[in-house]
């Protein structure tokens, strides 16, 4: 097996076994599949409350919800900042549900760390190195997507500033990448998640809802994903989809996101690692 010694930390000659995140209590690369499912965005607290007490009756043990939103275009929402970071907390005192959400400048680490289990790394900020060794230095479990535009080695390469600077609780997150197809939002590199296991001694988990774009190709990649071997994904849910502020067309709404559960039940243990 033909590492590249420039990610020496995050690779499987530095470390053959499997690392287990641990998320305040929840265990990111073991022999569970872990669902992390919440809003794009925050909107309000009845909807994030609805639609964590509905996941979490599900399944889920992670919330995502977005409080500060990178967004392509300016005048689409941006998050409510600290104000969704308050009601993440009350929704994970109340269910149990940790929480991951994303940080966006270095600036706002320590706020954002002060309210979530997880820090989130976008696929925009993947290479932003300044916020990489302070998402490092905040000592918390780090959510690292991968750039729409990345390489593998490039991901990697990522993830291996958070190692250096003595954080090793970094999971991989494959949200699909940018190819010359427009049938779906991005294009899901399954084939990646495969490869990362054979590379890479940390867990990976997939993001079917940015990669696709379509609520209804969400179930399809996610049972897909655990069959590449994914340790966990990470689903957009929203009780009414269509009038989300940010990103509807590809978040399940509740009856999609119990069918999914369901099927995943059967399929709970992603697949072992084979050399």
């Amino acid at each position: 097996m033909l590492i590249d010694t420039r990610y020496s930390l995050v690779s499987r000659v530095f470390q053959n076994r499997g690392t287990v995140v641990d998320v305040d209590g929840v265990p990111v690369g073991g022999d569970e599949v872990v669902v992390m499912a919440g809003p794009c965005s925050v909107e309000n607290e009845q909807m994030l409350l609805t639609t964590a007490r509905f996941v979490a009756a599900h399944g889920a043990r992670i919330l995502r919800g977005g409080a500060f939103k990178p967004r392509t275009s300016p005048y689409s929402f941006q998050g409510l900042g600290e104000e969704a970071l308050r009601m993440l907390a009350g929704a994970r005192d109340e269910t149990g549900l940790k929480i991951v959400s994303e940080v966006v400048s270095p600036d706002d680490v320590e706020l954002v760390a002060r309210y979530a289990d997880m820090l989130q790394v976008g696929t925009r900020n993947m290479q932003n190195i300044a916020l990489l060794k302070e998402v490092a230095l905040a000592r918390r479990p780090v959510l690292l997507k991968r750039g729409m535009s990345s390489t593998v080695e490039e991901w990697l390469l990522a993830a291996e500033h958070i190692l250096v600077e003595g954080n090793p609780d970094v999971v991989l997150c494959e949200r699909g990448i940018r190819t010359f197809e427009h049938a779906t939002r991005f294009t899901l590199d399954l084939a990646a998640v495969a490869l990362v296991r054979r590379l890479s001694h940390l867990p990976v988990v997939v993001d079917p809802s940015h990669a696709t774009g379509r609520r209804d190709l969400v179930p399809p990649m996610s049972l897909a994903a655990v069959a590449a071997g994914a340790h966990g994904l990470i689903l957009e849910v929203h009780p009414r989809p269509d009038q989300a502020l940010s990103d509807g067309a590809q978040s399940l709404d509740f009856d999609g996101f119990a069918g999914l559960m369901a099927e995943l039940r059967a399929r709970r243990t992603p697949q072992p690692l084979t050399t």
